[in-house]
Order: C-alpha cells, then sequence, then structure tokens
C-alpha cells in the first residue's frame, strides 16, 4: 500500500473518530451553554483562522468572490449555519446517539434528492440499503417498540436533526456546482457567510430574551468542550479530512465517514451509557447498509471505467 494513501487513510480516519466524539461532548456542554451560543462561537473562531489558512495557501485574491457572493452566502447561511445550529438544538432536546444514526442518513438523504429533484434513479441495490438504514434508526429510536419509543419531545428534537441533515445535504449538493474554485476557497467563502448569519440569530434570540449570554463561571465550566468543538471538531477534522479525502478518493472517504455512529456509542459506552441490545443492532444496521450501498457504488463505478476503457481501446484500434 502506497506511503500517501496510508497517510490519507490515517488522516480521513482521524476525522471521523474527532467527529464522533464531538457529538457526546457538544451534548455534555448543552447543560450548561445553549446550542445557539455555542455553534455561533465556534463556528466565527474557526472561520477566522481558516480564512487566514486560506490566505497563506492562495494569496489574498482567494477571500474575494468573484460575482458569486448571493450564491455562497445562500449556501453557506444553509450550510454552516442552519445545519450545525439545527443539529445542535435538535440534539439538546434528544440524545447523541439519536443524532448520530440521522446524521449518518445523509448519503441516502442525498440518493432520495437526487432521484426528486434531478430525476437521477437509484438502483435497486441503493433502495434496499435506504431502507435497511432507515429501519435501523427507527430501532434506535424507538428501542424496537412503540410502546418504549422515544418521548414527545426527543421525537421532536430527532426530526429537527433530520432536517439539520437535510441542510447540510443542500450545501453539499450546491458547493459541488461552484466549480472553479478550490475546496479551501469554497469552504472558507461559505463558512464566512454562515458564521455572520450564526452571530445575527444568536443576536437575535438574546435580544428577544429566547436565550441568554452564559456567564464566566458558566463559560469556565465548558472551556474543555468549547476548545473541542472549535479547534478539534472544526478545525483539526476538516483539515485532516481535506488531507485525507484527497489522497484516498471520495468512495473510500465515505466509506469511513460511515463509522461515525460506531465511535460515538463507542464514546458513550466510555462515558457509562449503557444501550439495549436492539440499540446496537439498529445503530450496526444503518453502518452496514451504508457500508454495502458504498462498496455497491464503488464495484459499479469501476465496471464503467472498465468499460469506457475497453470501448476506448477499440476505437483505438
Amino acid at each position: 500500500m502506497k506511503r500517501p494513501f496510508v497517510l490519507g487513510l490515517a488522516a480521513a480516519l482521524f476525522a471521523v473518530i474527532l467527529w464522533g466524539v464531538q457529538l457526546p461532548i457538544a451534548k455534555d456542554a448543552f447543560a450548561i451553554v445553549d446550542p445557539f451560543f455555542l455553534t455561533a462561537s465556534r463556528y466565527f473562531i474557526a472561520t477566522i483562522c481558516l480564512m487566514l489558512v486560506l490566505v497563506m495557501r492562495e494569496g489574498r485574491s482567494a477571500v474575494l468572490y468573484d460575482g458569486r457572493l448571493r450564491r455562497a452566502s445562500l449556501y453557506g447561511t444553509v450550510g454552516m449555519c442552519a445545519s450545525p445550529m439545527l443539529v445542535f438544538l435538535g440534539m439538546s432536546m434528544s440524545r447523541a446517539e439519536h443524532t448520530v444514526v440521522i446524521v449518518a442518513l445523509q448519503p441516502a438523504i442525498t440518493a432520495l434528492a437526487l432521484w426528486l429533484f434531478q430525476g437521477k434513479r437509484q438502483g435497486r441495490m441503493t433502495v434496499s440499503c435506504l431502507i435497511v438504514a432507515f429501519l435501523g434508526v427507527v430501532l434506535v429510536v424507538t428501542k424496537g417498540s412503540p410502546t418504549v419509543a422515544a418521548s414527545p419531545r426527543e421525537l421532536i428534537g430527532d426530526f429537527i436533526v433530520f432536517v439539520g441533515a437535510a441542510c447540510w445535504v443542500y450545501y453539499t449538493m450546491g458547493t459541488v456546482r461552484m466549480t472553479g474554485w478550490s475546496t479551501w476557497r469554497i469552504t472558507v467563502l461559505t463558512m464566512m457567510p454562515g458564521a455572520l448569519a450564526c452571530l445575527i440569530v444568536n443576536a437575535v434570540l438574546l435580544a428577544l430574551g429566547i436565550t441568554h449570554w452564559p456567564s464566566f463561571a458558566a463559560l469556565q465550566s465548558v472551556i474543555f468542550e468549547m476548545l473541542y468543538l472549535t479547534f478539534g471538531g472544526v478545525l483539526t477534522a476538516m483539515l485532516a479530512w481535506n488531507f485525507g479525502a484527497r489522497r484516498i478518493g471520495a468512495l473510500n472517504a465515505a466509506l469511513l465517514i460511515n463509522f461515525m455512529p460506531v465511535v460515538t456509542f463507542t464514546f458513550r459506552v466510555f462515558q457509562g451509557q449503557r444501550f439495549l441490545p436492539i440499540e446496537i443492532v439498529g445503530a450496526l444496521l444503518v453502518v452496514a447498509a451504508l457500508v454495502v450501498n458504498n462498496l455497491y457504488l464503488r464495484a459499479r463505478s469501476l465496471r464503467a471505467d472498465e468499460e469506457a476503457a475497453r470501448l476506448a481501446a477499440v476505437r483505438a484500434e
């Protein structure tokens, strides 16, 4: 195995571990600091740091929008403001383990969106895997029986998380069409308006008295969580993910990110959380279904490449 691939694999896996641990840490912090303040502060700090990195990598001109401000602002507001705020808000009403299996459905949400809005019909294998993944989510949320289902508050929280995950899918599908910019530039120039939107939302909620500015003592008590969520969950994870994904390819990267639920559940166990067997089965169903679909898409892509190469060779003769 080539060294660049091994390094990329390690970096991407490290990012997945950081993201998997991020949700339980954020959930614990919500008992003291509300999710709106937490999201606004972490994205504001991360944006400044990443903007400096972008300037060092690509020069000062890289922070100019070149006529794409409106589109970048739309995607940034949806992906970097609405998505994390909704996911964190929903998780504050539910549980981290619910959140991670719902967020893991993003490939399924993407496939459904492509089918509904772009007419890209999915194969039977993909549809079957998506159904299995959805059933896995249902098992985790209901613990296998409607009589012991999550409370109405948790169910509302889970739905809010789902909407937040869908917002990220919209962001991802939109930024794919922003050709001509590097991955770093797209990330930073959408994060800038997203972070600004986070600050505005937080300011409005504070002015209306819906949320309250945390006390200095409260901030001190969650300083570790805030540092981790900002410099671990955003900065370090994003740097590691970009480094790794460029070296192992999109399919390998997507395969790794499907293991986030395993990381979250394992971390919760170390924290003393005990899960019912049916919850573990549900989480494993989600992971297994997404992995199988990823491997299926990988095999289909390889066959298509081989067929294209064969046709090209025939034409050359």
